[in-house]
């Protein structure tokens, strides 16, 4: 889990949620993108999956704010 920072404001901040096994990056959660999207065959899979669960992506794109701008001031 990552917050990628262009300025302070929460319009500019980026969550990144990376689902990776053995160095291999198989699926992410884009707050940008708004949805998880697969990788690989596998990822795909899940990514289609976890998008079919609306409180899922709710609860992921909520992260943006509750995670990225408690971190703000620590990152920016």
């Amino acid at each position: 889990t990552r917050c990628v920072f262009n300025s302070s404001e929460l319009k500019d901040i980026q969550y990144i949620e990376s689902y990776c096994y053995d160095k291999l990056e198989y699926a992410r959660f884009d707050s940008n993108v708004g949805k998880f999207v697969g990788y690989t065959e596998y990822g795909v899979k899940n990514a289609e999956r976890w998008n079919k669960d609306t409180s899922l992506i709710a609860g992921r794109k909520a992260q943006r704010e509750a995670y990225c701008m408690n971190h703000v001031t620590a990152f920016y």
